[in-house]
């Protein structure tokens, strides 16, 4: 499977994911797609852009590819579970 797959197979989810799993796919997403986070942080009373910001800066470092592996690894972890 490759990552532009693994991220249709994502999208098309019939069951939505936990915020935290979410978050998970959301931070590998960034990464792979950007590089490392090039925003400001957001406003501590900004919850949810606090909640991706802090996502994507956890793979801070990480390769592009690195995280394009990482991504598709996550999808296999909970297709069973959502797809």
């Amino acid at each position: 499977m490759d990552f532009n797959s693994a991220c249709e197979k994502a999208k098309a989810f019939t069951k939505k994911p936990t915020n935290d799993e979410f978050l998970e796919f959301y931070g590998l997403y960034k990464q792979a797609t950007v590089g490392d986070c090039n925003i400001d942080k957001p406003s501590v009373t900004d919850v949810v852009a606090k909640a991706k910001y802090d996502a994507w800066q956890r793979h801070k470092g990480m390769s592009q590819d690195a995280a394009k592996q990482a991504y598709i690894a996550t999808y296999q972890k909970y297709a069973p579970k959502y797809a």
